[in-house]
């Protein structure tokens, strides 16, 4: 095993609503990193009953020793628990200590707890600072950056939301030990999908080490963690509220979604229906002439490489088109699809039927 590299920096560019990315190993042991970003006396740390034993303490004690008066919320495991009920858990407490609009929010756990605590943040007192420290690969590369946050509704996910940026992530490649190989693969499936959309020589990278990312290689996992970030925070600095540009970031996602949804939140986690969505968007974009069968089937190969699934389920072809219909890149009725043209390069389009239904018979476990 390699021995891990000092701690990196990488900045969001917003204007005044800029904030650091700060990638590295155990940063949760320095006591001094979160503090720093606090800039009141009071602090909510929002986190899970999977993540509280690992790491919880830790951060807590940090805080404190930067003289910090910490509150503690602790919320169920579980993508289907991103809701109303669990937002209003965190107002309950918010509420009941008295938390005051100087309050800075910590998320501490993976994509739903990021999602959700950022959301209470921009809605408690209308705007309250958070920090995010992700601890899952996919919130590590993926949702922890660039101010999207919400919640799910049965009838569609993260419908209900707004874009809010912390003040800082601090993203400690450490607590990837802890995490299991599913959520992993999960976290993977994003890495890939920034090499697919933006960048090819990262996604050969990636082909590459696919190994080493999946053994927890902590070398290759923070130059794919570096990378996705670098990647992420360029698309935000040029479209932040997804007014063009950044809808590309969710290639697999009109398919993923849809999965989500219709299976009930939590059957699938959702790197996982992001990759499966991933092969299936690629599987389009081959059906109407924008890439390869090879290059096709090299996305489907890594995809599965990393551990993820590429099959979809059989929803039955009326739900799937239900459920693509509710998707916030959807304008007038059609729905529109990320695909590659060519491997690299996106394009959003709504697509001819035929083709469409063709995909879903074909990724479909019949």
């Amino acid at each position: 095993m390699m021995q891990p590299a000092s701690p990196i920096t990488l900045e969001v560019d917003l204007g005044d609503r800029s904030y650091p990315i700060t990638i590295g190993h155990d940063l949760l042991s320095d006591t001094g990193l979160v503090g720093r970003h606090v800039a009141g006396k009071r602090v909510a740390v929002v986190t899970n009953t999977i993540v509280a034993p690992l790491y919880l303490e830790r951060v807590v004690k940090s805080l404190e020793a930067a003289g910090k008066l910490v509150t503690t919320v602790i919320l169920p495991d579980g993508e289907e628990e991103k809701n109303w009920a669990s937002l209003m858990k965190v107002f309950d407490v918010l509420l009941a200590e008295r938390c005051d609009r100087k309050t800075t929010l910590v998320a501490l756990g993976g994509g739903v707890i990021g999602d959700l605590t950022g959301f209470a943040a921009a809605s408690y007192m209308r705007g309250v600072p958070f920090i995010q420290i992700p601890t899952t690969l996919l919130s590590q590369v993926d949702s922890s950056v660039g101010g999207k946050t919400g919640i799910n509704h049965p009838l569609g996910k993260n419908m209900i939301g707004a874009f809010y940026q912390p003040q800082a992530v601090i993203a400690d490649t450490g607590t990837l030990n802890t995490l299991p190989a599913r959520e992993l693969s999960a976290g993977l499936a994003e890495v890939i999908k920034h090499g697919a959309i933006i960048d090819p020589p990262f996604f050969d990278w990636i082909d590459a080490n696919i190994g080493r990312l999946v053994e927890k290689d902590p070398a290759a996992l923070a130059y794919a963690i570096q990378r996705s970030c670098e990647i992420k925070a360029d698309v935000v600095r040029q479209d932040e509220r997804e007014g063009g540009l950044r809808a590309i970031l969710n290639f697999g996602h009109t398919f993923g979604h849809a999965i989500e949804s219709g299976l009930g939140y939590g059957q699938w986690l959702h790197g996982e229906a992001v990759g499966c969505g991933m092969v299936m968007a690629a599987d389009l974009s081959q059906r109407l002439g924008f890439i390869d069968g090879a290059t096709r089937d090299r996305i489907a190969a890594l995809v599965k490489a990393a551990g993820l699934p590429v099959t979809a389920p059989d929803l039955g072809k009326e739900r799937w088109l239900d459920l693509m219909e509710v998707d916030k890149k959807n304008e007038g009725g059609q729905i529109k699809f990320i695909l590659l043209k060519p491997m690299g390069t996106s394009v959003i389009m709504p697509v001819p039927q035929d083709a469409l239904l063709a995909t879903l018979q074909a990724c479909t476990r019949q």
